[in-house]
């Protein structure tokens, strides 16, 4: 199993839970975790039979799990004889998650349980321009407001995730060539948290957290999705078989930055002409507007327009689904995704966006590939990406490998 698996661990076989432990070690406490984060209270009994261990080694790992406090007794079994025995269930109230969604103009930061809930968040207009310490800075201090307002310690923080505008290099947690954020190529993300909060720090593309977060919140079942962001640029989170697909480097999902037929030789931000995002991204559609005397500094200038009845703004964004629907029509039949989720400030203008992007699809794919596609609206909405990014450090750190030092350290 891939740390970064997002379906409910309930789901998994058995056998894919103990192969996540050493292969030349009984499973540790972490396994045993994992089983019980699925909600369902076991005895000492049930995990030993599930998982082949010695009643013996279980007790002792169940006992581990227990002075940590990610599990705690949940009541008792039915008696077949005896004494009635005791069960356990994971406690997600146990440790708490910061997690960060850092687009280009703005910045949403919560504080969650280890089931993604969250428990308090803060909001701020942040430019992403100010540069790596100034943001980071932000997200580690108010981070700290949130715990202190929860009645939260930093001992009880399991760890931090953070979404950023731009390409990340997600084992290193470090931007690659950012084009909207100056200072942060190359900078060293995680190290600089660190330095501030002694907790493990994953980061990674903000599309890819709202697709986590998507995933998460609304279609836990869909084993492949497509998240497409439209905002003030344009990209794609994958999941493939639960897990995020992010490409050998990862820069999987740059949808933004594709060719289409409607875009000339308009020149991008990438350094190339004709891409998806220079003709229908919020930025692109609100210079076209204000060019043809419809005043809109970018895209929720757009979505207000649209939300007002003006027809320029309303077939900008017609038109502007249809341009992504011809990229998303060749993923389609490359993919077959059972679920494309359309989200970003752009999605919240209403449904001409989203038809424009069924229009071309459905004209362009495979009937095959679309016979039980669905095409949506997100339905975790501007919260997709902190979730998102809670969901990404949990599974991280409560993967067995990890959960077995959180456990014995």
């Amino acid at each position: 199993m891939t740390e970064d698996a997002l379906t409910d661990p309930g789901s998994r076989g058995v056998t894919d839970l103990l192969a996540a432990a050493a292969p030349t070690a009984a499973p540790g406490a972490g396994t045993l975790l994992r089983l019980l984060r699925d909600g369902r209270p076991r005895t000492r009994s049930e995990l030993a039979s599930v998982t082949g261990l010695a009643r013996s080694t279980v007790t002792q790992r169940v006992d581990a799990l227990l002075a940590s406090g990610l599990i705690g007794p949940a009541g008792e079994a039915v008696s077949t004889g005896g004494r009635p025995p005791t069960t356990f269930s994971f406690r997600p109230g146990a440790r708490v998650v910061l997690a960060a969604d850092l687009g280009a103009t703005h910045a949403r930061l919560a504080l969650t349980d280890m089931s993604g809930t969250v428990l308090a968040e803060e909001r701020a207009d942040l430019d992403i321009a100010l540069g790596p310490e100034t943001v980071l800075d932000w997200v580690v201090g108010n981070g700290r407001d949130l715990l202190e307002g929860a009645g939260r310690r930093v001992g009880e923080l399991l760890g931090l995730g953070i979404g950023l505008p731009g390409p990340v290099q997600h084992s290193t947690g470090r931007a690659v060539n950012p084009p909207i954020m100056p200072g942060w190529d190359n900078f060293d993300v995680p190290g600089h948290v660190r330095g501030r909060l002694d907790v493990p720090v994953l980061v990674d593309n903000d599309v890819n957290i709202m697709a986590i977060g998507e995933h998460h919140t609304a279609w836990p079942d869909a084993s492949h999705l497509m998240f497409v962001k439209v905002a003030t640029g344009i990209g794609c989170g994958i999941v493939s078989e639960g897990s995020v697909y992010r490409g050998a480097q990862g820069a999987a999902g740059d949808m933004g930055h594709i060719h289409v037929p409607s875009g000339g030789d308009k020149p991008c931000r990438c350094g190339n002409t004709g891409c998806l995002e220079a003709v229908a991204s919020g930025a692109a559609l609100a210079a076209a507007l204000t060019g043809a005397g419809v005043p809109a500094s970018g895209a929720r200038d757009v979505v207000e327009l649209s939300r007002n009845g003006s027809v320029p703004a309303l077939r900008a964004l017609r038109q502007a689904g249809r341009d992504i629907g011809e990229v998303l029509a060749a993923s389609v039949n490359m993919f077959n995704p059972s679920v494309i989720v359309i989200g970003g400030a752009l999605a919240l203008a209403g449904d001409h966006l989203l038809a424009g992007v069924r229009e071309i699809i459905y004209q362009r794919s495979l009937p095959l590939a679309t016979e039980h596609l669905s095409i949506v609206s997100s339905r975790a909405g501007e919260g997709a990406g902190v979730v998102g990014a809670a969901v990404m450090v949990i599974e991280h750190c409560l993967s067995p490998r990890h959960a077995d030092t959180l456990v014995n350290g």
